[in-house]
């Protein structure tokens, strides 16, 4: 696997840094869009499931349809992005999502919810794809991981945030309130994409067929170490996605938190997903990202048994679940970084696919995990936490296959 010398010697080489506060925050509200979709309105899934006469398994399906959207629409965005330009494909997106928001506060049954769900996520799918995208535009390598790095940050409060702003609304509003509230994010966010340039210009846009960019993906699938570290993010984000869909079933209605409590708890566990992006930037330079991946999945893994545990037998109540919980999900800081730069490490030249590919995996696993724990609710979090327990030690697997790999290689 040879890279392109040339292709990656003009990529560090563009003249073009802007820079500015405005840039990193319009950049940083796209890339929140993968988050703020599902965390805003998690309070309100109890509320939900009463008024639209839905168990609490078929409602958390609203999750798994909005994470098929947003993981199968990521392999389209990014060749039409690379073919017609950033800022008309994410203003369409935009269109999309603003539609599907105002779909789900206008539905009246759950099946009309779902497919509401699934046009959101296309949309929003396109904001976070192409505002990567935008971002390897206007900067050269080594400011581009910069710029990324403070993104993250960003894309890390937006779920600290959700769940509480959700359970805010909720005290004023009905739920619809919440999905009006995303559309108007959705209106202003538009207006500010056109503040900012068309980021690629004409004469840097693929001009191949994009069923040539789609064909691409399969060469990609028989590349074993790649493979581990999509396994390693997709088994993780299973685990994660199984815990956003049953955790506000779980705390509200079994434990009996309020909703405004429980975005409070739900807020606690994502600062411990912040600190453990701030140690692994600081770690990974000295003991490398294989390592700190591995680490991350160990991590995973315990939390996921212990959470196991705590589920089927109460122990510790709401406290132990929420401890366990918390540990798991910081782990994310190790796993899904990690994974994804030595991803991209192996295929330099063909950056766009692979991370096109990684994404359609972390998300599209959490479409199993959100749906196994709702096909198997049944009014406790055991099923949330024996879905979790699977996914950490499938994610610690998938690592130790790149290690095994990597020692192969070597």
């Amino acid at each position: 696997m040879k890279p392109d010398v040339d292709a990656m010697a003009a990529e560090t080489e563009r003249a073009s840094e802007p820079s500015g506060l405005w840039l990193m925050i319009v950049l940083g509200t796209l890339l929140a869009f993968a988050s703020i979709s599902t965390d805003l309105y998690l309070p309100a899934m109890p509320a939900m499931s009463v008024a639209l006469a839905a168990s609490q398994g078929t409602l958390q399906y609203t999750v798994s349809g909005y994470l098929i959207g947003f993981s199968v629409g990521q392999l389209f965005w990014g060749p039409i992005a690379d073919r017609y330009g950033r800022r008309i494909p994410i203003a369409i997106g935009l269109v999309l999502f603003m539609a599907g928001s105002a779909g789900c506060a206008l539905s009246t049954d759950v099946v009309q919810l779902i497919s509401c769900r699934v046009l959101q996520a296309v949309g929003a799918c396109a904001s976070v794809v192409l505002a990567r995208a935008t971002v390897r535009d206007l900067y050269g390598r080594d400011r581009s991981a910069g710029v990324l790095s403070t993104l993250m940050t960003v894309m890390a409060v937006a779920p600290l945030l959700g769940p509480s702003i959700g359970s805010l609304i909720l005290k004023v509003a009905p739920w619809q309130a919440i999905f009006w509230t995303l559309v108007l994010i959705g209106l202003l966010t538009l207006a500010a994409l056109f503040t900012l340039p068309e980021t690629l210009p004409r004469e840097r846009r693929n001009v191949e067929p994009l069923s040539t960019a789609f064909a691409a993906y399969g060469s990609l699938i028989g590349d074993v170490r790649l493979l581990g570290y999509a396994g390693a993010v997709g088994f993780f984000y299973a685990g994660v996605f199984a815990g956003i869909s049953g955790s506000s079933f779980a705390y509200i209605d079994y434990h009996h938190l309020s909703p405004q409590l429980y975005g409070l708890v739900f807020a606690v566990g994502t600062i411990g997903l912040m600190a453990t992006n701030f140690a692994n930037s600081r770690l990974v330079t000295r003991f490398g990202g294989d390592r700190m991946l591995k680490l991350g999945t160990i991590g995973a893994a315990v939390a996921g048994a212990i959470l196991a545990f705590v589920t089927a037998t109460d122990f510790g109540g709401v406290l132990g679940m929420a401890l366990s919980l918390w540990l798991f999900t910081a782990m994310n800081g190790f796993v899904t970084a990690n994974a994804i730069s030595g991803a991209l490490a192996d295929f330099p030249v063909r950056a766009g696919a692979v991370s096109a590919l990684m994404g359609a995996i972390q998300y599209g696993s959490g479409v199993v995990g959100s749906a196994v724990a709702g096909t198997f609710a049944d009014g406790t979090p055991w099923p949330m936490g024996w879905v979790i327990a699977i996914a950490g030690i499938g994610s610690l697997g998938c690592a130790h296959l790149v290690g095994l790999q990597s020692r192969q290689l070597g």
